[in-house]
Formats: structure tokens, sequence, C-alpha cells
């Protein structure tokens, strides 16, 4: 409970977590055997990798994986999961490979300077890299465990997110200001657009006809029509819109149905809300100091937003258009969310207490704290079955 102590709790609060998280209710998933269910942490400080068992609710081990980690990403087909190291500064990182059965280093893939960010395809083949250092996308083969081509894209490419019909990638690119579109299929820049300041964040739509850029240096969201679509078959690239919301925008939440994205505005304390359809910003509210990652719930009622400089997430009602009060008491720095496989758990990555906050969906309240290594920065689920 070390991660608990240090966010500052009183003694009977304590004693409070440590009575419900010493219970299980009826609202708790029934696993059936031979089910694993696994947080993994990315620690950027401490250069390791904290693994939670989340059918047990606690730290299972913590894996050396080198310095400054800094994405994970779960394979969709294998019981594998993949974790950017960006490495020392001026070196060359990797990507580390874990054996999620075993929860141990499997291998490790060389890539090229600061790579930051990772995407997967649906058949956990092929992985996409953006090398920051190296304005860079690395196209890795999973299965053979090696870097296949390298694609030059814009100045420090913040993300690399594949579209979830396969056929565009969405390179922001926060030193150039653009935002490429490249076909992952030819390995070929198929458009860029300008006029993004600090590009960082993006989202596609479900049926992958449109993307929305975070334009974090400034304080608009690009949209982007996707070409070689089934919206848009043969057809360009275009740009539809730029949209005014709060300052530094820097992380966009879309809702699972695809209907709206909500912007975390990180130097206006405020979430704008998206209408997709028309790429119309409809109500933009005050939300909690510094927000810088949301979460949208399975069942789009409820977008979870972590605020930087606080120690609460935030609960709004999207159906009711209105704050829940009062916040979620997490750990400091609340700074990436994740849900687990049946909903009923968030995961609070804190990154200044060093801690994983594990919030009760079904309450929103706070279950327990669990500990993390130093840094910690981003976090992602992974659930399978062993024989």
């Amino acid at each position: 409970m070390r991660g608990f102590l240090r966010m500052g709790g009183t003694a009977a609060s304590f004693f409070l977590v440590l009575g419900v998280a010493g219970c299980r209710t009826s609202d708790f998933p029934q696993y059936p055997p031979g089910y694993r269910e696994f947080a993994y942490v990315t620690n950027g400080v401490s250069g390791t990798v904290s693994v939670l068992d989340v059918v047990n609710i606690r730290l299972d081990r913590e894996i050396p994986v080198g310095p400054d980690p800094i994405a994970v990403a779960p394979s969709p087909t294998r019981n594998e999961v993949y974790i950017v190291v960006s490495g020392a500064p001026g070196g060359q990182g990797w990507l580390s490979v874990i054996d999620a059965e075993k929860n141990s280093v499997a291998a490790t893939i060389p890539l090229h300077h600061r790579p930051i960010a990772i995407s997967v395809d649906a058949d956990g083949k092929f992985a996409y890299v953006a090398n920051f250092g190296s304005n860079s996308i690395s196209i890795v083969d999973l299965a053979a465990r090696r870097e296949i081509a390298q694609l030059g894209v814009g100045e420090e490419p913040a993300e690399a997110l594949l579209s979830p019909d396969g056929r565009s990638l969405v390179v922001p690119n926060r030193g150039g200001n653009s935002v490429t579109i490249v076909n992952p299929k030819t390995r070929r820049v198929r458009a860029i657009f300008e006029d993004c300041p600090g590009a960082s964040d993006a989202v596609i739509l479900p049926d992958s006809s449109k993307a929305f850029v975070a334009c974090s240096g400034g304080h608009q969201v690009m949209a982007i029509a996707l070409g070689n679509s089934k919206f848009n078959p043969g057809g360009p690239d275009r740009l539809e819109a730029l949209m005014d919301v709060g300052r530094a925008p820097v992380q966009l939440a879309l809702k699972p149905d695809g209907g709206e994205v909500f912007v975390s505005n990180s130097l206006s304390d405020s979430v704008s809300e998206i209408y997709n359809t028309t790429d119309e910003v409809g109500d933009t509210y005050l939300i909690g100091a510094d927000p810088v990652f949301g979460l949208v719930s399975r069942d789009n009622s409820l977008l979870y937003v972590a605020n930087a400089r606080s120690d609460e997430v935030t609960a709004y009602s999207i159906d009711d258009g209105r704050r829940l009060n009062p916040g979620i008491h997490v750990g400091d720095g609340p700074s990436a969310m994740a849900f687990s496989a049946a909903g009923h758990l968030l995961f609070v990555v804190d990154s200044r207490s060093g801690d994983v906050a594990v919030v009760r969906t079904s309450t929103g309240s706070l279950f327990t704290m669990l500990p993390a290594g130093h840094g910690p920065n981003a976090i992602a689920v992974k659930a399978f079955k062993v024989q």
C-alpha cells in the first residue's frame, strides 16, 4: 500500500480502502478456469514494466526492460505485449516483447532514435512504431521479430495510428506541425496536411472514414476525411475542418460508438465535445486542473478525465450533460487510464506518486491502490486463457 501512503490519506481512509479491497461483491465477474488478465504499466524513470494481476487485484511483478519505456500495446491474437523503450538520450530505442503467459521478456527488436508510440494491426502481424528522434515510422514483423521497413514522415512524429480497416496510417508530426497519411499496404505517403501546431494525438472513427488530430500547440482539432476507405474508394484524403476548442488540446477520447470526440484542453482546464458527423464543437465545460487523458465507458455513457495537477479523476455523464461530483480521489498526477476487460475496474496511472489507483466503475469509488515504479506513464490490459 505504499502508493496510498504517499498520497497522504488518513489512517481511517486507509483501513476503509483496505477493508473494501479484501472483499468481492456481486458486480465482480466470475472468471472461468485458466483465465488470466494483467495490466502492464510502463515506468519511465525506473526502466521497468509493472505487471498487475487483474483477477486477484495485486502487483504480480516488475520486469526490467531498459531506459525510458514509454508506450505499451497488447497483441490482439497472441499472448504477447509490446513495450516501446525509448532508450538512453541520443541512443537507439527498441521494442521489448513480453510473453504474457510467463510475464518475461521474450525478444528485443532494435528500432531507431526515441521511439515513443505503437499501433498493432488487427491480425497481430505488424506493428507501426513512431520514431520521434528519427522522423520515421518503423514497420515491425512481429512473428519474425524484426523491422522490415522504415518510412520517412514529418518532423518528430508523436503517434502512428492505424485505421480499423487497415487502409490508413495517421501520423501526427509534433515538430513538423503537420499530419502525414500513409498507405500501409504500399508503404507510401498519401497526403500531408500542414498548419496543425504541435500535432500530437489522433483518433479514427470505427468505420475508418475520418480521423481527428489534436493540434496541441494551439487551440484546434483537425478533421480529415480519409481516402481509400469504403466510403471514399480511390478518393483522396481531404481536410474537412479545423475546429476551435480550448488551449493546448493534448488528447482525444472517442466514444466506442463513434458518435463524439472529447478533447482534453490542458491549459484551459476544460473538455470540448465534437460531433463527428457535422464537425461541430458542442459544449466546452470546466472539468479539473490540467486534464490530460480521457476515456469513455464501453456503454458510451460516462467520460472519465484524468486531471494531472490534482489527485482526482472527474466523471462526466454524457447523456445528462453534467459533471458528477465529487471527483474520484486517486494518486498524485493521474496521467493515463485503462479499463479491465470486463469494464468493472478503471486503472489510473499516477505519474508523480508512482502508483495505480483501482476504481470500481459500478460505484465510481476508489477500490484500492497498487504500487508501480518511478514515473509511470502508460498502461494497457491483456486478457487470455491458458490450457
